[in-house]
């Protein structure tokens, strides 16, 4: 009885850890290429993972915030996608370096045209954006993700700070503090600006694939770590049983 319980413990401690080295859920998120500083311009991408193995994704929108609208949202092309972008009327103009904004970006919408976003991949969809607000931390944007199958998933859940994060979060972008030149994000336009947002890029970027790394060489570890328990319980409980019966 303790060989077969301990055979069966060892089946069972390999499945959990395979099940914890499996790929945690992933949602539409978005991220700054370099600083996304308060009363500046910046550019961020919108991360889309395609979270089905059965439908590709192949529409993506994204809706701004406008309790803080911009005056400026410029997209970069990308392969295989059209873009669409829907402008509405302020209630209260924007003034930008002096000059009157009635009407501002409310929504920016990528439709496949020739390209999707297939099971087990995902696809940035690059903005220019300006003038970061100066009197928030950060910005939220409600974002609508559509499958081949119909399917439309709303990213629109706005997370609170000491809660759980919500099902279907909304992206979030966070801002920093201004430059102490007063422009924020506009700075990198100079050559040391644009020096020191290239480094802060590649050092992220470096240390998040150095990161992604090291958690995946521990999930595969753990993985056959698991499937080696695994094997040896049963086959000791096999050789014990043969030998009981012998």
């Amino acid at each position: 009885m303790n060989v077969s319980r301990i055979a069966i413990a060892g089946g069972v401690a390999a499945s959990t850890v395979l099940l914890l080295a499996g790929p945690a859920a992933a949602h539409v998120g978005v991220q700054p290429q370099g600083e996304a500083a308060k009363g500046g311009y910046a550019t961020i991408n919108f991360k889309v993972p395609n979270e089905r193995d059965d439908a590709s994704t192949v529409k993506v929108e994204v809706n701004f915030p406008t309790d803080h609208p911009l005056s400026s949202v410029t997209p970069q092309a990308v392969p295989g996608w059209k873009i669409d972008i829907t402008k509405s009327k302020l209630a209260k103009p924007l003034d930008v370096h002096g000059k009157k904004i009635n009407e501002a970006v409310s929504k920016v919408t990528w439709t496949a045209d020739g390209s999707e976003i297939k099971p087990g991949y995902f696809q940035q969809f690059p903005l220019s954006v300006g003038q970061l607000p100066e009197d928030a931390d950060q910005l939220v944007f409600k974002a609508l993700q559509t499958y081949d199958d119909k399917e439309v998933v709303r990213w629109i859940e706005e997370p609170k700070e000491g809660a759980p994060e919500p099902e279907s979060p909304a992206p979030v972008l966070k801002l920093t503090a201004a430059a102490s030149d007063g422009h924020g994000g506009a700075a990198a336009g100079k050559d040391a600006g644009t020096d020191k947002a290239s480094d802060t890029t590649a050092s992220s970027k470096d240390k998040n694939a150095t990161a992604a790394s090291s958690s995946d060489g521990t999930a595969r570890t753990l993985g056959i770590i698991g499937i080696v328990i695994g094997i040896a319980g049963v086959a000791f409980g096999v050789l014990a049983g043969r030998r009981r019966n012998a």
